[in-house]
């Protein structure tokens, strides 16, 4: 791997991480600066993206036009995260308009990574592997949907907030349903991952020890979601700041793609160096 396309995946296993900076430093929101930081953003991530995969989305061979495919999506939500959320903050910091596009946003990172996963499995079953992908592709089957109709509550509710001037009764008596919601969406997203990583070390796609790693992380996040339970702790009722809760942490709704993102700079390095 030459050097920029080195560099380039450097860059991408960082961009999550780099995100939640960018997103909550709230000082940055004037008008005119959090557009072109963004924009800058995003170039760069899609041109790192593209300069690892070295086009093999255009490739004669099939497999590594699902891979490619399948990296493109799975790297899809921090890519949107990037042009759209600079300086966004947290839904208590945002207004009732910003959360409205925040929840917009998450509904099209939920379907990128169920789309990749997807791409992802159909790929996996070309190397003939189809266990773990077929877990993987029962889970993220299932959270898809979820996330879909929490981010349409979520959506409603400051839908109601803008124009009405405060939130329903009636939306509001459906808070603890709706934790449940995510909790289960969150919950079968991080075992989705745990299946792919598995799955793409049974190939080789992923060395024995980052595959370790993945699954690792991932049944970690999932052990704190089962301690913290079904209810999403509101963070300004929490005794320490929220970034010092993990059950809080691995239950925010972008966090759970941050390993899916990761895992799509690898399939797009290794269609690249299928490519070269």
């Amino acid at each position: 791997m030459n050097i920029v396309r080195r560099v380039s995946y450097v860059f991408l296993c960082i961009v999550p991480f780099l995100s939640f900076v960018v997103v909550g430093v709230r000082a940055l929101r004037v008008p005119g600066v959090y557009q072109a930081v963004g924009v800058a953003y995003f170039a760069a991530i899609a041109i790192a993206a593209w300069t690892l995969s070295a086009g093999a989305i255009r490739a004669d061979v099939l497999s590594r036009r699902l891979l490619g495919l399948a990296g493109r999506l799975l790297v899809t939500p921090f890519a949107l995260v990037a042009l759209l959320w600079v300086s966004l903050g947290g839904p208590w910091q945002a207004s009732a308009a910003e959360n409205q596009m925040r929840y917009l946003v998450l509904m099209v990172m939920a379907t990128a990574i169920a789309g990749g996963f997807v791409v992802l499995r159909e790929a996996l079953s070309e190397a003939g592997e189809r266990f773990y992908a077929t877990l993987g592709f029962a889970a993220i089957m299932l959270s898809g949907p979820l996330y879909l109709i929490w981010n349409i509550f979520a959506f409603g509710v400051f839908f109601a907030k803008q124009h009405a001037g405060e939130v329903p009764q009636s939306l509001r008596s459906l808070d603890d349903i709706f934790d449940l919601v995510l909790f289960v969406a969150g919950f079968l997203t991080y075992l989705a991952t745990v299946a792919f990583a598995a799955s793409l070390g049974r190939v080789q796609w992923l060395g024995r020890r980052a595959s370790r790693a993945c699954m690792i992380v991932n049944g970690v996040a999932l052990l704190f979601l089962l301690i913290r339970g079904v209810q999403y702790p509101d963070p300004r009722a929490l005794s320490a700041p929220w970034y010092t809760s993990p059950g809080f942490v691995v239950g925010i709704p972008a966090v759970p793609f941050i390993m899916p993102f990761l895992l799509g700079a690898v399939l797009l390095r290794r269609a690249g160096e299928e490519q070269s």
